[in-house]
Order: structure tokens, then sequence, then C-alpha cells
């Protein structure tokens, strides 16, 4: 891939680089298990492409956000979390130092299941 950042671990992710438990793969997305996770359920769901935040995201990426959006439930499901409304699950994606992004890559946390993980 050409718009990948050598020094991005979540690029290195995408590249096999470095290891990961897939939970999702096409020709745009990425969805793998967090490291650390701070829920039952807990996913990374990435673009394959480098786009370091919310903020850099342009109108051509309308299409893969809204196919990204669909997915998600799908994926929450099938790793586990229970079905709306009882159920459900929590979006995350930070945006920035001031929005508490951490890794410069454009990325959700997929969280679910019992609580009481949750977190602020």
């Amino acid at each position: 891939m050409s718009d990948q950042d050598p020094n991005c671990i979540f690029c290195k992710i995408v590249a096999g680089q470095i290891p990961s438990r897939k939970v999702y793969e096409d020709e745009e997305l990425y969805a793998f298990h967090d490291i650390h996770p701070w829920a039952p359920v807990h996913f990374l769901l990435i673009p394959k492409r480098h786009i370091a935040s919310m903020a850099h995201l342009a109108p051509a990426d309308e299409a893969w956000m809204g196919r990204l959006m669909v997915l998600a439930p799908k994926l929450a499901l099938e790793q586990g979390c229970n079905p709306y409304p009882e159920g459900g699950f929590r979006m995350v994606c930070n945006t920035g130092i001031e929005g508490g992004q951490e890794v410069q890559h454009l990325h959700w946390h997929v969280m679910g299941g019992p609580r009481p993980w949750a977190r602020g």
C-alpha cells in the first residue's frame, strides 16, 4: 500500500509487520482485538490507508466511512456483544491531543459486553 506511514504502529499491523488478532479485513478496512481491552469485547476498526485523524477526512472518504459505520454493529455482534436494545456497544474515536488520541492513525474502539467496564 502506498498510503502508509512507516513509523505508524497501525500501518505496521496492516502490513503484517506487527502481529494482531484479526477480527475483519477487506480492501479498505481492518479490525483487530485491542491488546489492552477495557471491556469483554474490545476491538479496533481502522482504515488500511494511513489517515492521521477524523480531522483529516475528505469528501472522497464518505463511501468507506459509511461502510465502516454499517460494519461496526455486525462485527460487534459477531464478537459477542448482546443485541440492541438490552445489549449494545460503544464506539470511541479520539481526535487530536486534546481529544485523547494516542496513536495518530484514525481508529475506532468498539467495546461492549456486560458492564461495569465503563470508562469516561
